[in-house]
């Protein structure tokens, strides 16, 4: 568990850089709880990993950052990477998995970051051993690495400032650095709020673990829900998971791309897959009733697949 009196710290390190991003109700008919949205897609970069990014980024030294700074991300890590280098004047390098989203990519060249396009199975292997051939200075791991989740639980802080009596959060799952870092916040701060971690059904490493009770490896589906998702659950994330989230709630492609529908025409919200899957889940009922928060944890979604779900169909 992170410890609160970091991600207090973390917020001090943030604050006049990352958005205080607003928290609002979701107002719909018929619905089986009362829905919040908080909107980590407002921040500049349109994702929560700002602030992680962020606060790792303060606490590296002079002489790591002066060498450059580097990542593995899918895309919004990486953002938030080289959105903080350009601010510092430092280089900034992602080895990022060739079937990166091309939104996400072409952010990354108007960040100036430079890329390397690896194999998916190479590029999960740097977050495991946290090192790629020729690349030096400062590493931010996307999920396990305390500062990045400081600064996600960051988000936890507001939550509670906004809604004091909050009945459960739901977050989606990559690597777990989001879930993790606000349930830190709130398992300290509402121990009686419920923290749910949120994945689709093509790639739910996390529920399988669960269920199994040790870090078990899944059949992965690449889909629109680019954000989240993975073949396996990294251990130290597993345990971590156990002690601080109450489950994780699976939903399908079906009903995201009906989450991310929802969010635009009613809402006025655009969400990527990963974004809406705590809506789809709140919506089915399964966070339970009660004052629910949907963490939003980005909007950088390819024009054409948001096209696509707006005219009634699920993209690949």
């Amino acid at each position: 568990m992170i410890p609160v009196g970091e991600i207090e710290a973390a917020r001090e390190r943030l604050a006049g850089s990352v958005l205080r991003t607003p928290l609002l109700p979701l107002e719909l008919e018929d619905t089986p709880a009362e829905l919040y949205l908080k909107l980590e897609n407002l921040q500049p970069i349109g994702s929560f990993k700002l602030r992680g990014a962020g606060n790792a980024l303060a606490l590296g030294s002079p002489e790591e950052l002066e060498r450059g700074v580097w990542t593995a991300s899918a895309g919004n890590m990486a953002q938030g990477v080289a959105w903080w280098a350009r601010k510092l004047g430092v280089r900034c390098t992602v080895v990022l998995p060739e079937s990166a989203p091309e939104t996400k990519v072409a952010a990354l060249r108007r960040l100036g970051a430079e890329m390397i396009p690896v194999p998916f199975e190479d590029w999960l292997e740097v977050f495991r051993t946290r090192s790629y051939e020729s690349l030096d200075g400062l590493f931010v791991h996307a999920f396990s690495d305390p500062g990045v989740m400081a600064g996600n639980g960051t988000i936890g802080l507001e939550i509670l400032d906004d809604l004091p009596d909050v009945d459960a959060v739901v977050i989606p799952y990559g690597g777990g650095g989001l879930s993790c870092g606000i349930g830190s916040a709130l398992r300290q701060l509402a121990p009686n709020c419920k923290v749910y971690a949120c994945e689709v059904a093509t790639a739910a490493p996390l529920a399988a673990s669960l269920a199994a009770g040790e870090p078990t490896r899944v059949a992965y589906e690449p889909s629109f829900v680019d954000g989240i998702g993975a073949p396996e659950v990294f251990p130290e994330m597993f345990e971590l998971g156990l002690d601080l989230l109450d489950g994780s709630l699976v939903v399908s492609l079906d009903d995201v791309a009906g989450a991310v529908r929802l969010l635009a025409e009613r809402a006025r919200v655009v969400a990527e897959g990963a974004g809406a899957t705590p809506v789809a889940a709140a919506l089915a009922g399964h966070a339970g009733s009660g004052k629910i928060v949907c963490v939003i944890s980005g909007g950088n979604i390819d024009a054409s697949k948001l096209a696509s779900i707006l005219g009634g169909t699920t993209p690949v």
